[in-house]
C-alpha cells in the first residue's frame, strides 16, 4: 500500500513539474500581451487628463483676462500679451503630453 502511495505521489509530482514549464510559457505570453494593453490605457489616460486640465486652465485664463478687461478697459493692451503667452504655454504642455502618449504607444 505504501509503495502505491509513493508511486502516485511521484507520478503527480513529475506531471506538475512539466505543467509548470508550460504555465511559465503561457504566463510570459499573457504578461507580454497585457503590458501592451496597459501601455495603451496609460497613453489614453495621459492624453485625456492633460487635455482636460489644459482646457480647464485655458478657460480660467481667458475668463480672468476678460474679467480684468471688463473692469478696466484701458488695461486691455497690458492683459492681452500675458494672456496669449499663458495660453501658448498651457497648450505646449498638452502637446508635450500628446508626444509622450504617442511615444508610449
Amino acid at each position: 500500500m505504501k509503495k502505491m502511495i509513493i508511486a502516485a505521489i511521484a507520478m503527480f509530482a513529475s506531471s506538475s513539474a512539466f505543467a509548470q514549464e508550460a504555465a511559465v510559457a503561457v504566463t510570459e505570453t499573457v504578461v507580454a500581451n497585457s503590458d501592451r494593453g496597459l501601455v495603451a490605457i496609460a497613453a489614453a489616460l495621459a492624453i485625456s487628463i492633460s487635455v482636460f486640465a489644459g482646457a480647464m486652465a485655458q478657460g480660467k485664463t481667458a475668463s480672468t483676462a476678460l474679467e480684468g478687461i471688463a473692469r478696466n478697459p484701458a488695461a486691455s493692451g497690458k492683459l492681452l500679451i500675458p494672456m496669449i503667452l499663458g495660453l501658448a504655454l498651457i497648450e505646449s504642455l498638452v502637446i508635450y503630453a500628446l508626444i509622450i502618449a504617442l511615444g508610449l504607444k
